[in-house]
């Protein structure tokens, strides 16, 4: 997994795109599978154990990457990305128990299109019109997908699916900035670690305790292994190394289809009913994040990293599921 641009390209190059390719697809199909593991697991409880897992996993395999790293300053880090990390995944799953999985992806993608102000406010730089145009799109999008039919309310679900994009939004932007300073496979371990524990710690303070015996069905644990594993583990594999080989605009149009196949899944498997309506909303929603993806001026790290919600080319973040 330390693969770096510096990798020659001994495959052809359509290899690298389906590596990007078969990334969307497992963390679409991780929509569905977190669906099922929150009902055994609640949310913070769910998060602190898979992240915790993952920070353990990447820590034995890129503990070359941790020496030196015992300081303030790096710690301090892994510290914010941790605790930004853990809120955009918790608020997530806790959207994901109160709408659908399709529903969650879609939603969980507009992320794209917020980051462009959430830097006009950090750093004065203004969106361009491609950035405003994909906005208002993104606004209809979600109207067409989550207000009810006749009425202007939202489901509480999808309110917390929103407010998961702004903080995933503020991830990439913190992953962007802080991967210059340190060591980026170091911190991703940290960023996992400190996630995990606060999502443990959380857990314990406001959360019921799980039905063991649940805990300990075959079913869950395939479901966490698939977390932790692939969605958490395999994945970062194959978009970093695929992002090493694929031009930044073509890598991020590719990992959009996340939120396609998140919807697909939860057609094939949980049986969601997609209506005219929604699919019209998330036609919308996929042309702000296509927009948002392909406007002018966007040279900048932490906009590239808009792609995922988890890693850039350059900054390895990660990726919603």
């Amino acid at each position: 997994m330390d693969t770096t641009r510096q990798t020659k390209r001994s495959l052809p190059s359509f290899v690298y795109k389906l590596m990007l390719l078969a990334a969307t697809v497992i963390w679409g199909f991780a929509f569905v599978v977190m669906k099922d593991a929150v009902d055994v697991l609640p949310p913070a409880q769910l998060i602190g154990v898979r992240f915790l897992l993952t920070g353990l996993l990447m820590a034995a395999v890129f503990h070359r990457h941790l020496r030196g790293s015992l300081n303030a300053g790096f710690l301090g880090a892994g510290l914010v990305l941790g605790a930004v990390t853990f809120l955009a995944f918790w608020v997530q799953t806790v959207g994901l128990a109160e709408t659908t999985p399709g529903k969650n992806a879609f939603l969980t993608a507009t992320y794209c299109v917020i980051v462009p102000f959430m830097l006009w406010g950090l750093t004065r730089k203004r969106p361009t019109m491609a950035n405003v145009g994909a906005a208002v799109l993104c606004v209809a999008g979600i109207g067409l997908v989550s207000m009810t039919a006749g009425s202007f309310t939202i489901g509480f679900g999808d309110l917390m699916t929103l407010l998961c994009a702004v903080f995933f939004a503020a991830q990439i932007i913190a992953i962007a900035r802080f991967s210059r300073r340190f060591d980026v496979l170091g911190l991703t371990a940290y960023q996992f670690l400190f996630g995990g524990a606060m999502g443990l710690v959380l857990g314990a303070a406001i959360e019921p305790a799980p039905a063991w015996e649940a805990v300990a069905d075959l079913d869950f644990l395939l479901n966490l292994a698939y977390l932790v594993v692939f969605a958490s583990g395999i994945c970062y594999v194959l978009q970093n190394v695929g992002l090493a080989h694929v031009p930044e605009a073509q890598g991020s149009l590719i990992l959009s289809l996340e939120s396609v196949f998140g919807v697909v899944a939860s057609v094939l498997i949980c049986g969601e009913l997609v209506t005219g309506r929604m699919v019209l909303g998330f036609a919308l929603i996929f042309a702000a994040i296509l927009i948002s993806e392909l406007a002018p001026a966007r040279k900048t790290s932490e906009q590239k990293g808009c792609a995922q919600a988890e890693p850039a080319a350059d900054d390895e973040d990660y990726a919603v599921a």
